[in-house]
């Protein structure tokens, strides 16, 4: 117990040492908690439109309501919806990055503890869907699948399988042999309890990095999808469709499609950060 108190404190240790990996993780944190309490900070309600404010600039004022980032051609407050935005975005990523862990979780470990013919099929499996890159893999299934939050998330998450299947098994491979998993199977004990009570929690290390990484993907990926029209309908709203809409307008007024493409760069930029990070800290020999 002490031993996996003080390998946590050397973790953080290390992590505190990034700067990058610090801001990502405190943006990372305010994004989250502007997730959750948007109903209580956002200016005004998601649904309010206005005609008579159509176009107001940033930092214009309307009665008595100050409009940030302005307000687009349905009179809406821009800032309010991409408050509301990042609770869609943040729920999108963690869902898929949840969905795809799972299913490479499964499909690693039993392609990494079985190997042979199970490690052989399900590799083949996974080589033929990492040569297809994400997008268009996304792409298709949520054409074949029709628009909506639901299959966006189906289209993005089956797309980010063969990632973690891949780092679950090269883990796996790294563990099975160690002397405390012959131990436990030679006191009888079941393939499923050996892989799940010892050998997948010492491979939680890469898997969180990936899911981090895998994170951003993910949201990068559903905003793809919305800005071509195949991901998240209005009027929900999403950052990749308002930077869509905002396109139509961009001669006139640019800041329709930078606020959203900003929050894209800031959310997808602190992850990555937040994500080299967590993998200095968990194996700092691939530091350089």
């Amino acid at each position: 117990m002490m031993k996996k108190q003080s390998l946590n404190h050397d973790i953080w240790r290390r992590f505190r040492k990034s700067p990058a990996a610090m801001t990502g993780m405190v943006i990372i944190i305010i994004l989250i908690l502007t997730a959750i309490f948007a109903d209580l900070i956002t200016p005004e309600g998601l649904d309010y439109q206005d005609m008579d404010r159509t176009f107001l600039t940033p930092m214009t004022r309307s009665g008595d309501m100050l409009h940030v980032l302005g307000t687009d051609n349905l009179g809406r407050d821009l800032l309010t919806r991409i408050i509301y935005g990042t609770r869609t975005s943040l729920q999108i990523g963690f869902i898929v990055v949840s969905i795809s862990m799972v299913a490479g979780i499964i499909l690693g470990a039993i392609a990494g503890y079985y190997g042979g013919v199970s490690d052989n099929i399900i590799m083949r499996v996974v080589d033929i869907l990492l040569a297809i890159p994400n997008i268009l893999m996304a792409i298709a299934i949520a054409a074949a699948l029709g628009p909506g939050m639901v299959n966006v998330m189906i289209a993005v998450g089956i797309g980010s399988i063969p990632g973690f299947a891949r780092v679950v098994r090269a883990a796996v491979l790294t563990v099975r042999d160690n002397e405390f998993v012959e131990a436990a199977r030679a006191i009888g004990g079941s393939d499923f309890r050996i892989i799940t009570r010892h050998i997948l929690p010492n491979c939680m290390a890469p898997i969180i990095v990936q899911s981090t990484l895998g994170l951003a993907g993910a949201i990068l990926s559903a905003a793809a999808l919305s800005f071509i029209g195949l991901g998240i309908q209005p009027p929900v709203p999403e950052w990749g469709y308002m930077l869509s809409q905002g396109r139509r307008f961009i001669r006139d007024y640019p800041y329709l499609s930078l606020y959203p493409g900003l929050a894209i760069v800031i959310v997808v930029l602190a992850l990555n950060m937040l994500g080299d990070g967590l993998r200095d800290a968990f194996d700092p020999k691939l530091k350089r």
